[in-house]
């Protein structure tokens, strides 16, 4: 069996497993079902999983990570763009 290729399928689904998510949310206008902490937590693993590939100079586990984490970065970004409540309470 070449694990290389079970590795690279493995990489593309990874790698493209949030763009449905991220074009409901740009289509629907709405992150109301999205959870921040479960993005920003997702995205610290794949990010560190990246500079895990750095180290091991795995190209595979480089540029999945890498696209992965961009993914992530859009929807975090259109998770702050549509969210309809703010972050933080204000205190008076």
């Amino acid at each position: 069996m070449n694990w290389e290729i079970i590795g690279a399928v493995a990489a593309t689904l990874t790698m493209f497993g949030f763009v449905p998510q991220i074009a409901k949310i740009h289509k629907t206008r709405s992150v109301e079902d999205v959870s921040l902490t479960m993005l920003i937590q997702y995205s610290i693993g794949i990010f560190l999983w990246m500079v895990y590939g750095i180290y091991l100079q795995n190209n595979i586990l480089i540029i999945s990570n890498l696209v992965s984490f961009s993914t992530l970065v859009l929807a975090i970004g259109l998770y702050l763009k549509y969210r309809k409540k703010p972050l933080l309470k204000k205190c008076d």
